[in-house]
């Protein structure tokens, strides 16, 4: 059956992170009525889904600014869930402090060391101290309980909502193109149907053979398969064992796919397909397309 994010309802979501995080703000716009779960940890958010804690959960994969998120793509091949979905969050830092405080007033900042990088332009400027924190949404709520007028903190819009912030500066960030892109997991498989533009994800090794990555990803160009995302990384503790983590653009029914699959299995191992799912329109927008 194929997922469609309007019929998710009340079913309960979970993130990782505490309320207001980024992940919170792209589950409300994804599903506006959902029951939001926070959880400390990804491994957590996880778990949420596996027991049937949470019905859904939506995760971040990776930034434009800073790459891929690196527990996910460790944690996804071992979960046993499926990815049913994405979703593209345009990240748009607020420069938050204590009601009735002023930039002027402001002496130091807290925030997760990304968002903090993201936003070097005004705390430069304005010859503020950036102070590290484990996450954004969490130096908001702190800088909510200690109520300095000197204290800010750099999260989302709607960190300023529940934590009852002012906003001193909008939409800080350096780059206008920072965008994370999230997926949504589930224990069930819910392929679209084929003629659907879509996204299938999976992981692989290669043999231990000479030139093994560039025959094992030959079936992809040669049957016209785009490639939109291909990364490796180390697994086991080891410098040799390599597993690499892609993007293709088609479905599993297509026969270009099917062949390409093919393929990739006779010069790889640990093929694991972790989820077919419709391609978001930012995609055809990123692209020029209408």
């Amino acid at each position: 059956m194929t997922f469609d994010p309007a019929r998710v309802g009340t079913a309960v979501v979970c993130y990782q992170g505490a309320p207001a995080a980024f992940s919170h703000q792209a589950l409300k716009e994804l599903f506006p009525d959902a029951t939001p779960l926070p959880c400390p940890t990804f491994d957590e958010a996880l778990r949420a889904i596996q027991d049937g804690t949470a019905d859904f959960g939506v995760i971040p994969i990776e930034n434009t600014l800073a790459g891929r998120v690196a527990d996910i793509h460790q944690l996804l091949p071992g979960a046993g869930l499926h990815i049913v979905g994405e979703y593209f969050l345009r990240i748009r830092h607020q420069l938050l402090a204590p009601r009735g405080a002023t930039l002027d007033g402001l002496k130091t900042v807290h925030s997760h060391q990304m968002a903090l990088a993201q936003c070097r332009r005004l705390l430069t400027a304005r010859h503020l101290t950036p102070v590290v924190h484990d996450d954004t949404a969490g130096a908001a709520r702190d800088v909510a309980l200690w109520n300095d007028p000197t204290v800010g903190a750099i999260a989302s819009g709607l960190a300023a909502e529940i934590y009852g912030l002012d906003t001193v500066a909008a939409n800080i960030e350096d780059a206008a193109h920072n965008t994370t892109r999230f997926i949504v997991l589930a224990r069930e498989r819910h392929d679209p149907p084929q003629g659907t533009p879509s996204i299938v994800t999976f992981v692989f090794r290669v043999r231990n053979v000479p030139a093994a990555l560039y025959k094992a990803l030959g079936g992809f160009a040669t049957n016209g398969i785009n490639m939109t995302k291909l990364e490796s990384y180390q697994i086991g503790g080891s410098f040799t064992a390599t597993q690499f983590y892609a993007d293709i653009e088609g479905h599993p029914d297509d026969r270009a796919v099917q062949l390409a699959f093919e393929e990739l299995a006779f010069f790889s191992t640990d093929v694991s397909v972790l989820g077919c799912y419709p391609a978001h329109p930012f995609r055809r927008k990123v692209n020029g397309e209408s």
